[in-house]
């Protein structure tokens, strides 16, 4: 299954990280923003083309130490069609330098709506008699909140086309438990959605354990990550919140089995605006963004044996 895939590259790079795609145009260099502008004015598109710059030169610095990236889309659409265009350029570019891509959605909804989503992310779709690869990244986040009615179309495009879910479970910001908390029959709400991940891909489990449904549990609720983990033996776990939103790597630990397996853990801003945390020359962006990799990988490798 898909999620094989992104375990694989975890144990052949020894890094069970995910950098996080997540630009806005400030966050460009202005070297870069200057060329584009001159180009094509204070525009959409202008700041969709030196995103897209960005983004490869980040995936070209970090392709052989990070095994997957993760794209935010919203930080995409907010540029229209310009930024829609250039998150699958985005997604082909890092697939293409071998890398795992996580769409970051989370869509829901049903019936024929999310076998749209799916076919849009996962799957593909047919004008006449040929078929298109929408965006084709390799997994997507999803909310579960429709229940299995929002699942199941995902799940045969995952089996049909090695393709991974994770759904939202326990998320790593503050006002989370106004409901994820929530207590059914003495269980957490977060609780019940994780037994959900586990009936939902108990057909799809592969040769590391893991299903191709994997759940979103945030880093910065240790507890509740190390809780799931133990309750949940066949679920992957996407962990956001490392870093920016505070969670550290002794807390995320929890999340991982007894092989240093089970968790992909991620970070954006910390990565993708290093050059200006570091002080560096702002052409050394994508060198700044290694080095942050690294330190990562190496924080989280102190407490987690792979």
């Amino acid at each position: 299954m898909s999620l094989d895939r992104l375990i694989a590259k975890i144990i052949e790079m020894k890094n069970p990280t995910v950098a996080g795609l997540d630009p806005k145009f400030e966050y460009v260099p202005a070297y870069l923003q200057k060329e584009f502008l001159s180009e094509d004015g204070e525009t959409l598109k202008a700041a969709s083309k030196a995103i897209f710059r960005y983004n490869q030169m980040l995936i070209d610095a970090l392709c052989d130490i990070v095994p997957a990236v993760k794209l935010q889309a919203a930080y995409y659409e907010m540029y229209g069609h310009h930024g829609v265009k250039t998150m699958e350029r985005t997604i082909r570019y890092a697939k293409l330098r071998g890398m795992y891509v996580i769409t970051d959605a989370k869509r829901n909804d049903i019936g024929a709506t999310m076998q749209a989503y799916t076919a849009a992310h996962l799957g593909v779709c047919k004008v006449g008699s040929t078929e298109f690869e929408p965006f084709g990244a390799d997994a997507l986040t999803v909310n579960g909140y429709l229940g299995t009615d929002g699942i199941s179309p995902l799940l045969e495009t995952c089996k049909a086309r090695d393709k991974g879910i994770f759904v939202l479970c326990k998320t790593s910001n503050p006002s989370s438990g106004e409901f994820q908390d929530l207590l059914i029959d003495g269980q957490p709400l977060y609780a019940r959605m994780g037994d959900k991940c586990e009936e939902w891909g108990a057909d799809t489990v592969g040769q590391f354990g893991y299903s191709a449904v994997g759940a979103v549990v945030g880093a910065t609720y240790p507890e509740q990550l190390t809780e799931l983990r133990k309750r949940l033996p066949h679920t992957m776990f996407l962990v956001p919140g490392y870093g920016a939103q505070g969670g550290g790597a002794q807390g995320i630990a929890g999340g991982f089995d007894d092989k240093g397996l089970g968790a992909v853990v991620n970070s954006s801003r910390a990565i993708l605006l290093a050059y200006q945390k570091e002080g560096c020359d702002e052409h050394d962006f994508a060198g700044a963004a290694r080095r942050e990799a690294i330190r990562m990988r190496e924080d989280l490798c102190s407490f987690i044996k792979l």
